[in-house]
């Protein structure tokens, strides 16, 4: 019987289990380093847009202008240079992914830098964060001597002692303690439109950080990039938000020129943070507006995305290395100017970083993160081309989304309780197939949304979750399969063999041949005055005493390794059987005889007004052991002549008036018993006699009388069987004088006398019963 409650409640765990593994940390770090990349990898490397470009400070370049191999020590002069070469040809915005916190090689390049800066009026310049712990930065914990011209331009003073630069150092930036900006050399970053961090992990990069709250909600780079892209609707974006939020225009400059940019992203960010709503109507309002140009509008709702977005966003990544268009630092430098139609610069985003072109220049740079397209070769993206990356995705609004938490723990749970119940309610083999075509469903289903929309749908825990139900269900229905097979024992047990019950659990579904050929025991009872008590019984009452009647009989025979093959009115058929002649199983089904004579005595005794006088026939021979019937009816049968012999052995008690007698087959090679042999008897539908005894007790049980019957009984026989009718008469008269009720000499002794005066006209020894 199918349990229901059981199989629903194992659906709910399985469902919940994916929710809370999820919810834990390590649910997200799975998802992200096998789900996301498994899903990049089935969409495969898609074009990168043309606007923004990569300007890579690479070994070539440094071959070719005879530079230092590391481009850190390039002389600033040189980026003056670019920066001047990337004004002439229209570049819009340049970002230099490369730190100026130190001196440089000289104050004169210093000043060409911050000059050429001045000039474009459109470079973003990166900084580092780093942590208050960090000994390397922070010389009042190494007892390191601060650079002189960055301590000059940070206090703004000449010191010689060193202890008194490290305490000004640390009076004048309070905010060390934690994550902090590590100054850029002023004179260049006064002249940069803007200043910002991009940090990411050493691990594998999965996203970053467009504000960074451990550092006081700071842009990062990509986020300052944006907005300073976007200055050009910035009038529209000012009249927008005039109409929705008035009183936030009034913190805010109403030009787009000469105020700085960090403190209007943070003014801006705070803005949306604290008032949800605010993007919803901004929004609305954006796309009603039919004065903002369609151009504009993208850039405002690239902005609005920034400002109400959460603080770290997923990369959408374009391909490998160098998919974003990359050209080297050597050739813009070596370019023929605005005309070169092989830059076409013109209206470009810009990023300047150090991009290895192969992974042994990149073992020496060393400014590359794991991604989910490494190279082969080992390759790596490096991090300006992650950070341009990251500046397209907010420009187009094009970053891999995460479902809200919402609605992934939604999708988690139908997923593991819808799998679990299609593995519960269906055969192993059609649950294992429609569990595979909706695994693939849901993962082809993942894959478009992940493709066509940006969406990302967990995909390992579903697949974990799959493989949980189907374990679970494989579980339960074994479980459930060993309760009920423990049922079917216990019910069918009550009415056929336990081997016939183990044989139909174990092939249930299936036919089976059933015919054995055995050797065996047949045990076969009736009972006297059986017809009587059925007259004098109602039927209720009649099967309640049969009941108990039975269970008299049954107990000996499982007792002493028996089964009960049938029964029928007051007739009970059991059997001991191996595949080859067994002493022990003979004895054993003696022994099981005397104990249910002994056993019915009793229950005679305390059932005096209803009795059952019991008679039983044993017999040992070859028989066919199995199922017996046709169609949609089956019983387990011995089959053979064995069974009617025993039938005829036990109606021949009727005729000696005895209880047990058994065939000389049962008694070979066995001793533990005394017997009174009856000769050669031929049964009656036999045409064969089989030698007969009468089974009287065990020998550890026997007692002198019953020694001497047998004695006196076996000289008897001995007499009638030699024709002797005269002696034989003696002999069962004078047992009959001692046992006046003994049936067997009573019967020999009729035979006698009557030969006596009708001899027989031939004579074999033989003694014909009349019927069964």
């Amino acid at each position: 019987m199918i349990n229901w409650f059981i199989r629903s409640i194992l659906a709910l765990l399985i469902g919940l289990v994916g929710v809370i593994v999820y919810w834990m940390p390590l649910g997200v770090i799975v998802e992200e380093k096998y789900g996301l990349s498994w899903l990049f990898h089935f969409r495969g490397a898609i074009p990168a847009p043309t606007d923004v470009i990569v300007i890579a400070l690479d070994q070539l370049s440094a071959s070719e202008l005879d530079l230092p191999l590391n481009p850190k020590e390039w002389p600033r002069d040189r980026h003056a240079d670019l920066i001047d070469k990337l004004g002439d040809d229209g570049a819009e915005i340049i970002a230099f992914d490369l730190r100026f916190s130190t001196c440089g090689s000289s104050p004169e390049s210093n000043e060409k830098l911050a000059h050429s800066i001045k000039k474009a009026s459109n470079v973003v310049l990166v900084e580092r964060l780093i942590d208050s712990r960090d000994t390397d930065y922070f010389p009042y914990r190494t007892e390191k001597k601060i650079d002189d011209c960055q301590t000059d331009y940070v206090i703004g003073s000449e010191l010689d002692d060193t202890k008194k630069k490290e305490e000004l150092f640390f009076r004048d930036y309070p905010g060390l303690v934690g994550v902090w900006r590590l100054p850029i050399l002023p004179i260049i970053a006064e002249a940069a439109r803007g200043t910002a961090p991009f940090i990411l992990p050493r691990g594998p990069v999965t996203q970053y950080w467009a504000f960074n709250a451990s550092a006081g909600d700071i842009p990062s780079l990509p986020s300052v990039m944006l907005q300073i892209f976007a200055l050009k609707a910035y009038d529209d974006f000012v009249h927008l938000l005039h109409f929705v939020e008035p009183l936030l225009v009034t913190q805010i400059p109403t030009s787009a020129y000469d105020f700085d940019i960090e403190d209007l992203m943070f003014t801006l960010r705070d803005a949306f943070v604290n008032n949800e709503k605010l993007i919803d109507v901004m929004q609305h309002e954006l796309d009603r507006s039919q004065s903002i140009t369609h151009d504009n509008k993208k850039i405002i709702h690239a902005l609005l995305n920034l400002y109400s977005g959460s603080e770290t966003r997923y990369l959408n990544f374009y391909g490998p290395p160098r998919t974003i268009r990359t050209i080297p630092y050597h050739q813009v430098l070596q370019s023929e100017g605005a005309g070169d139609k092989l830059m076409n610069l013109k209206g470009k985003i810009v990023f300047i970083g150090v991009s290895a072109g192969s992974f042994s220049e990149q073992d020496e740079l060393r400014d590359d993160y794991a991604t989910v397209f490494n190279r082969s070769d080992g390759l790596q993206i490096s991090g300006v081309e992650i950070a341009a990356t990251a500046f397209i995705n907010l420009l187009d609004g094009s970053h891999i989304r995460p479902l809200p938490l919402i609605s992934t723990y939604l999708i988690l749970f139908l997923s593991g309780f819808t799998l679990c119940f299609v593995f519960l309610i269906l055969p192993d083999r059609s649950a294992m197939l429609v569990g595979i075509i909706l695994v693939l469903l849901y993962g082809y289903g993942a894959y478009y949304l992940f493709k066509t929309d940006n969406l990302w749908l967990p995909v390992v825990m579903p697949l974990v979750q799959a493989l949980l139900a189907f374990g679970a269900a494989v579980l339960l229905k074994y479980a459930e399969s060993v309760k009920e097979r423990h049922i079917l024992r216990e019910a069918f047990g009550k009415y056929v063999p336990e081997q016939v019950v183990n044989d139909f659990v174990n092939n249930a579904g299936k036919e089976t041949a059933g015919n054995q050929l055995l050797y065996g025991i047949c045990m076969d009872t009736d009972a006297d005055q059986y017809t009587e008590l059925g007259g004098r019984l109602s039927p209720t009452e009649l099967r309640l005493f049969m009941n108990d009647y039975y269970a008299t009989l049954f107990r000996p025979v499982k007792q002493y390794g028996g089964i009960v093959s049938d029964i029928k009115g007051d007739a009970m058929l059991a059997l001991w059987a191996a595949s080859t002649a067994l002493s022990s199983q003979r004895r054993q089904a003696c022994f099981a005889a005397l104990e249910i004579i002994k056993a019915v005595e009793l229950f005679n005794l305390s059932n005096r007004e209803s009795q059952l006088p019991t008679r039983i026939g044993l017999h040992a021979d070859e028989m066919t052991l199995g199922n017996v019937g046709a169609i949609h009816h089956y019983e387990y049968r011995a089959v053979g002549d064995i069974v009617n012999t025993t039938n005829r052995i036990q109606g021949a008690n009727k005729y000696f008036k005895t209880r047990l007698l058994l065939s000389k087959a049962v008694l070979e090679d066995l001793d533990d018993f005394l017997v009174r042999p009856m000769g050669k008897i031929l049964l009656s539908g036999k045409t064969i006699p089989i030698d007969l005894a009468e089974l009287i007790a065990c020998k550890k049980e026997i007692n002198d009388d019953q020694i001497w019957l047998c004695e006196g009984f076996a000289n008897g026989l001995r007499a009638y069987e030699s024709q002797n009718w005269a002696s034989a008469c003696d002999y069962f008269s004078e047992i009959l004088q001692i046992f006046p009720d003994d049936g067997p000499s009573r019967f020999f002794l009729n035979l006698c006398q009557n030969y006596r005066l009708n001899p027989p006209l031939s004579w074999d020894g033989i003694t014909r019963m009349p019927g069964k």
